[in-house]
């Protein structure tokens, strides 16, 4: 590979990165502005919280539909066309005058989330190096960690200051941004492979049990970390009783442990194979848990656990979607793109299982307990699959010497 050719690499990964902060600062800078959205709608906090599911709603079922319905594009015009539906969603969503409105952009502008991100991962793995793909995907990744740390805290606080619809605004730039790096630094050459990588006709990919193993622990595991994270303001304050000025500086604190955790994922690859490098990461994820329901009064321990529960849930994603792709094969830009849809189920059944022990009136630091509950399930399911194609392999060896 030539200085040119890892150059405009290197662009394209960028404008992949550069849509990843868009989609992190859609999904998440709406926690922040919720009671603002709720008053200037006129409508209870609660209800606002629609908006959440709804866009995860709309990821679940955009991710294969908007694989399917670009198969026939290029993978630099599928991700030129997802950034235009996200970036016209995202926008309107800033002029949705009642609840109605609001929920059908949010749906919409969820769409492309699950397909750009799948696609992307896809794309990423042919643009890097040999043994680089991970890597590649860690790049894309960082997007959505430097939205958490810097692009959700401004987003927030333009909403709150001036008005909820500027945050809205302030992802149409990204969108826009994001559309014009595509279109100047992603090559149309050189991804023969990732564009030809799913046909129309079924593929075996789809049919393999493997696949279907590792979406399942996709939704439970990663359900471990949106236990956690969907109840983290009501953790801070009234279990670590901090000031509610502190939830904003717990969650950078998070996003920079997702930074650092999407790169390690990465390099976790090199030494392990995927889903090993998943059963570390969640076995992780359940000890650390545990740690934050015995330790989350501790005002120093809340930043420290919060650091590291970011890292280890950010380890898993490159390693996932490299495995989903592997499992895929004939149709990984759709099964990439399913695994996406994998990680918003987790976050809406996180969310639900996490919130339960608060409904028998046990403390918000409780959540925690079934986030590692689920990280467990999520590592069980990991070394099962482990252990079947250890035994696979025993028996083909077996079946070859006789």
């Amino acid at each position: 590979m030539d200085k040119t050719s890892r150059s405009t690499n290197k662009k394209a990964l960028l404008s992949l990165a550069i849509g990843g902060f868009g989609i992190g600062l859609t999904e998440f800078v709406i926690m922040g502005i919720l009671p603002n959205i709720a008053g200037s709608l006129d409508i209870s906090i609660p209800k606002a919280g629609h908006f959440i599911a709804i866009y995860a709603l709309g990821v679940v079922i955009g991710a294969p539909v908007m694989a399917r319905i670009t198969n026939n594009l290029n993978p630099k015009k599928t991700l030129l066309f997802l950034m235009v539906w996200f970036t016209i969603f995202n926008t309107l969503s800033a002029f949705s005058g009642n609840y109605w409105v609001m929920m059908l952009f949010r749906f919409l502008s969820g769409m492309p989330h699950g397909a750009f991100f799948g696609i992307g991962a896809v794309v990423s793995g042919y643009l890097a190096k040999p043994g680089k793909a991970a890597q590649a995907m860690a790049v894309m990744f960082s997007g959505l960690t430097v939205a958490n740390i810097i692009g959700v805290p401004l987003g927030t606080y333009i909403g709150q200051e001036l008005h909820w619809s500027y945050s809205f605004m302030l992802v149409g730039v990204a969108g826009i941004a994001t559309f014009c790096s595509l279109y100047f630094w992603m090559p149309k050459e050189g991804l023969d492979e990732a564009d030809n990588s799913d046909s129309n006709s079924p593929s075996p990919g789809l049919k393999n049990k493997k696949l279907w193993a590792l979406i399942a622990l996709t939704t439970v595991g990663t359900g471990g970390f949106f236990a956690w994270y969907s109840y983290i303001a009501p953790l801070v304050i009234n279990v670590t009783q901090l000031p509610e000025a502190n939830v904003g500086y717990v969650m950078i604190v998070a996003g920079f442990g997702m930074f650092f955790g999407n790169f390690l994922g990465a390099r976790m690859v090199e030494t392990f194979n995927p889903v090993k490098s998943v059963v570390i990461s969640m076995l992780s994820m359940t000890v650390i848990l545990i740690f934050n329901f015995i330790f989350a009064s501790n005002d120093i321990a809340i930043y420290v656990l919060s650091f590291l529960v970011g890292v280890i849930t950010f380890t898993i994603s490159a390693p996932i979607q490299i495995a989903i792709i592997k499992a895929a094969k004939g149709a990984e830009k759709l099964g990439s793109s399913m695994n996406q849809s994998a990680f918003n189920m987790g976050n809406a059944s996180g969310a639900y299982f996490g919130g339960l022990p608060m409904v028998f009136g046990l403390g918000f630091n409780y959540a925690s307990v079934v986030g590692a509950i689920l990280a467990c399930i999520g590592g069980a399911i990991g070394i099962t699959i482990l252990y079947l194609e250890k035994l696979s392999k025993r028996k083909k060896s077996n079946s070859f010497t006789t």
